[in-house]
C-alpha cells in the first residue's frame, strides 16, 4: 500500500537530527562510520606487496603501493566523499538511495500515461544498492578471518584453527542481532580509538626506525610504479581499493552524527592513523623482508604481543562487521520504503533510537553466505580477491548520481558540475577496470548477488507500478462510489471500516467489489492511503491529512519518510476522524497474480513479482496493524 511519492520537505528535525556536542559525535562516529576502512591495514598491504615466491620485496615497489594507498585515501574519502558528495545531503542522510531521492521525479503532462519502466538514473542506483549487499557478504568474512591469522605468527599450529573459530564467531555475531546492538554500541566508540590509537603508535614507532619510507608521501612512487610495470601494474589498483573500502560508509551513516563530527574524526584521527599504520608496515617490510607474509601483525613482537594485537584486531572486525550489517538492514529497509524492494520483517530493537532495526531474513541470508566464503576461501588473501569489484562499481554510481543532482537538483552549470565528476572518474573508472581483472578469481561472486538483487529490485518496482496501473483502470473515481450509496440496493451497517489504498484519488478495489457484490457497506467508512516521501523523516504536524467527502466516507492520507515505519493506527489517532476508532476493521486486498504470455511484464518477470509477492510480509504487520482487526479480500489478477 505503500507508495513513494514527492512529500512534503518539512523534516522533523527536532526529534531526529543527531544530538550532542561536536566531540561526542565525533567519537560516536568512530565506533560505527569507520569501522571497514579501519580495519584494511589488516590485509590490504600484505596483498598489495606479496612478491613471488622465493623473491624478495622491491624496494620501489614497496614505496609505489604504499603511496598509491595514502593518495587513495586522499583522494576518494578525503577530497571525494568529505569535501564533495556528503554535501548532497538528504536532509541530513546519506547513503545511496538518499542520493536517488534528490534527484527529482520528471514531471508527466496530465493527461499522459506515466511510464511504467524504470528510469535510468533509478537503474543506475539500484545497481549500486544491490553491488552493496554484495559487499556485504564479505566484509564481515574477511575482516574477521584476517585477525585471527595473526594468531598463526604466534602459534603456527593454529593454523588449522582459524577457519572453524572465524565461522563460530561470525555466526555467533548474526545470532545477537535480534538482541539489538544498543549495548555493544558503547564500547565501538573506545575499542575503536584504542584501535587507531594502537596502528598509529605501531606504524609510527616502526617509520622512526626507518624514516625513508616517508618518501611514499610523495605522488611520484605511484607514479612511477606504473611507469615501470605499464598495462601490468593495473592489477595493483585492485589491491589499493581494498584501503578505501568503508569510504561509503561515512556517506550513508551521515544521518547518525552529521557531516561535521564524522570530518573531524577522520581528519583528526582516522586518517593519519591509517597512512602511519600503512607506512610503519611498508617501513617493517623494507627493513625486515620476512615480514611480508603478514606485515601488519609482524609490527609487534611475537608472543603476548601478538595475541594482544589479534584479540584487539578481533573487537575491531567485529565492530566492522557489525557497522556493515546494520547498514545492510538500513539500505533494505529504505528500498522497501522508496518501492524497490517486497515488504520484508523489520523488527525495533530500541525504544530511544529509530535507526536500530533487524531485519532477519537479510541477517541470516548474510550469515550463510559469510561462512560459506570462509569456507570455500579459507585465507584472507586468497578472498581479497573476491572484493572489490562491488566496492568500486558503487562508488563510480555515486559519483554519476552526484552529477545528476548538482544539474537537476541544485541547477548548478555544466562547467562547474563537470570538474569534479571528472576528478571522480579519474580514479573510479581505473579502479573498477582493475577489479575486474579478478573477476574470474572470485570477483564473480559479488557480482552474481548484486545482479540477482538488481534484477529482484526491478522486477518488484516494475510489477508494483503495472499493477497501481492495472487497480487505477479497473477502479472506479470516488465521486461514482459516493453516487453508488444512494442507491437502495446498498445497506449501511453500524460501524467504522478502513480500506487501505495505493491510489488516494480512486475507490479501493476491496471496497468496490464489497460494494458490488456484498452490498452491505459500514456507516462510516475511512479510503486510508499511506505513500512515502522522498524525505527521511515527515515532520508530525505534516504526517497526517483527512478530507470528509461525505455520507460517511473520508479520505486520509499519512505520509511517512523512506527512514521511518508507518503506525497506522497511531497515525489515525491524530488523523482528527469524527467517528469512534476504538472498534474498527481493516479490509486489506491480497492479490494472487495469474502468470501468461498476455502481460506486460512477460512471462519470468511476472512470475518472479508473483514469486516475491507471495512471499512479501503482509501490509498488518508493515503497518502494525492489529491483526485481529483485520479482513483480507483476495483477488486474482493478471498482469
Amino acid at each position: 500500500m505503500a507508495s513513494p511519492a514527492p512529500g512534503s520537505s518539512a523534516v522533523d528535525t527536532r526529534s531526529h537530527a543527531p544530538t550532542g556536542g561536536l566531540l561526542a559525535l565525533a567519537f560516536g562516529a568512530l565506533g560505527v562510520v569507520f569501522g571497514d576502512i579501519g580495519t584494511s591495514p589488516l590485509y590490504t598491504l600484505q596483498v598489495g606487496i606479496a612478491p613471488e615466491p622465493g623473491m624478495q620485496p622491491d624496494t620501489r615497489d614497496v614505496l609505489g603501493v604504499c603511496s598509491l594507498i595514502v593518495w587513495a585515501l586522499t583522494l576518494v574519502v578525503t577530497v571525494k566523499y568529505l569535501a564533495f558528495v556528503m554535501r548532497a545531503d538528504n536532509h541530513g542522510e546519506g547513503g545511496i538511495l538518499a542520493l536517488l531521492a534528490l534527484v527529482p521525479e520528471k514531471i508527466v503532462p496530465k493527461g499522459e500515461r506515466k511510464s511504467l519502466r524504470v528510469g535510468f538514473v533509478a537503474m543506475l542506483v539500484i545497481a549500486g544498492a544491490a553491488l552493496l549487499y554484495g559487499d556485504g557478504i564479505i566484509t564481515p568474512a574477511i575482516s574477521v578471518l584476517s585477525a585471527l591469522e595473526g594468531v598463526e605468527l604466534a602459534a603456527p599450529g593454529f593454523k588449522s584453527a582459524v577457519v572453524p573459530i572465524t565461522c563460530f564467531v561470525l555466526l555467533g555475531l548474526f545470532a545477537i542481532q535480534r538482541r539489538g546492538t544498543g549495548g555493544l554500541g558503547k564500547v565501538f566508540g573506545p575499542v575503536m580509538t584504542a584501535w587507531f590509537l594502537c596502528i598509529a603508535a605501531l606504524g609510527a614507532w616502526h617509520i622512526a626506525r626507518n624514516p625513508g619510507v616517508l618518501a611514499a608521501l610523495s605522488p611520484q612512487w605511484g607514479a612511477l610504479y606504473f611507469a615501470r610495470h605499464g598495462l601490468h601494474g593495473l592489477p595493483i589498483l585492485g589491491i589499493v581499493v581494498l584501503a578505501v573500502t568503508g569510504g561509503e560508509a561515512l556517506y550513508a551513516d551521515m544521518g547518525h552524527f552529521g557531516s561535521r563530527p564524522i570530518r573531524l574524526a577522520w581528519l583528526t584521527l582516522v586518517f593519519p592513523s591509517l597512512v602511519l599504520c600503512y607506512l610503519g608496515q611498508g617501513a617493517l617490510v623494507l627493513r625486515d623482508a620476512s615480514a611480508v607474509a603478514n606485515p601488519f601483525f609482524a609490527m609487534v613482537p611475537n608472543g603476548g604481543a601478538t595475541y594482544a594485537l589479534v584479540a584487539l584486531s578481533t573487537a575491531a572486525t567485529i565492530i566492522a562487521s557489525q557497522s556493515l550489517i546494520t547498514g545492510v538492514f538500513s539500505l533494505t529497509n529504505q528500498a522497501v520504503q522508496l518501492g524497490y524492494f517486497p515488504r520484508v520483517t523489520v523488527t525495533h530493537t530500541s525504544r530511544h533510537t529509530e535507526g536500530q532495526i533487524y531485519v532477519p531474513e537479510m541477517n541470516w541470508a548474510l550469515c550463510i553466505a559469510c561462512i560459506a566464503l570462509v569456507l570455500n576461501f579459507r585465507e584472507s588473501a586468497r578472498l581479497a580477491s573476491a572484493y572489490g569489484i562491488a566496492v568500486s562499481g558503487t562508488m563510480g554510481i555515486t559519483s554519476f548520481v552526484y552529477f545528476v543532482v548538482t544539474r537537476r537538483t541544485w541547477g548548478w552549470p555544466l562547467w562547474k558540475a563537470l570538474p569534479p565528476v571528472l576528478l571522480f572518474a579519474s580514479f573510479d573508472l581505473p579502479f573498477f577496470a582493475a577489479n575486474l581483472l579478478k573477476f574470474l578469481d572470485g570477483g564473480w561472486i559479488p557480482i552474481v548477488v548484486g545482479a540477482a538483487m538488481f534484477v529482484v529490485m526491478v522486477d518488484w518496482r516494475m510489477g508494483r507500478n503495472v499493477l497501481g496501473e492495472r487497480i487505477a483502470q479497473s477502479a472506479p473515481p470516488i465521486s461514482e462510489f459516493l453516487a453508488m450509496l444512494d442507491s437502495k440496493d446498498i445497506v449501511r451497517i453500524p460501524g467504522v471500516a478502513i480500506f487501505l489504498s495505493s491510489n488516494a484519488d480512486a475507490t479501493p478495489p476491496v471496497l468496490s467489489t464489497q460494494a458490488r457484490r456484498v452490498r452491505a457497506l459500514r456507516e462510516n467508512m475511512v479510503l486510508l492511503t499511506v505513500t512515502t516521501t522522498h524525505t527521511p523523516y515527515v515532520h508530525v504536524k505534516d504526517r497526517v491529512s483527512m478530507e470528509s467527502l461525505g455520507k460517511g466516507v473520508y479520505r486520509v492520507l499519512i505520509r511517512s519518510g523512506f527512514m521511518e515505519k508507518p503506525d497506522v493506527p497511531k497515525a489515525l489517532g491524530r488523523a482528527g476522524l469524527p467517528v469512534d476508532l476504538t472498534d474498527v476493521t481493516y479490509f486489506l486486498g491480497r492479490e494472487t497474480f495469474v502468470v501468461g504470455k498476455g502481460g506486460k511484464m512477460g512471462v519470468f518477470s511476472e512470475g518472479l513479482f508473483a514469486f516475491l509477492s507471495r512471499n512479501a510480509r503482509s501490509a498488518t504487520s508493515w503497518f502494525s496493524i492489529p491483526p485481529d482487526q483485520v479482513v483480507e479480500v483476495g483477488m486474482q489478477i493478471d498482469l
